[in-house]
């Protein structure tokens, strides 16, 4: 959660992210902190540099966290987590990423460590998943793992 709180703070986005809104704030950005702006080789330029990049993975975080993202990728998420079970699983910090046999690979955000560790001394890992994480806690589809997807 602090990743989200941090970036919803960059882009100056209240509760709900409007995607018209960030991505005007988004333009603004990068706009200000654009590296060409800067005399190379210089400590601003190094800064925008890095401020750059931040931005750029901030907007791309948000917009995959947005209620319309979200709401365009329900059908193929529900089909996800109900018709593919979990191939593996990592917890850091309170984020539980969690690949799917389809290949796919979705973050949960604000999973804490008790509750992990209850999943994994769950004997039915999927069906605890299903009842207590998949839809409970903020989500993203993180990637999509290719290798998966040969099997």
């Amino acid at each position: 959660m602090k990743r989200v709180n941090k970036y919803k703070k960059l882009f100056s986005v209240e509760d709900k992210i409007d995607l018209k809104q960030l991505k005007t704030n988004y333009r603004n950005l990068v706009k200000q902190w654009h590296p060409d702006k800067f005399q190379e080789g210089e400590e601003s330029h190094i800064q925008a540099e890095i401020k750059s990049k931040e931005i750029i993975d901030g907007y791309h975080f948000l917009v995959s966290i947005a209620p319309e993202t979200k709401a365009e990728n329900l059908e193929a998420y529900t089909k996800t987590i109900s018709e593919s079970g979990i191939y593996d699983f990592q917890h850091k910090g309170n984020v539980l990423e969690v690949s799917f046999l389809d290949g796919t690979t979705y973050e949960y955000f604000g999973v804490n460590k008790a509750l992990y560790i209850k999943l994994i001394n769950s004997p039915k890992q999927n069906r605890f998943a299903k009842r207590n994480i998949f839809n409970s806690f903020l989500y993203r589809k993180s990637k999509k793992d290719m290798e998966l997807q040969a099997v």
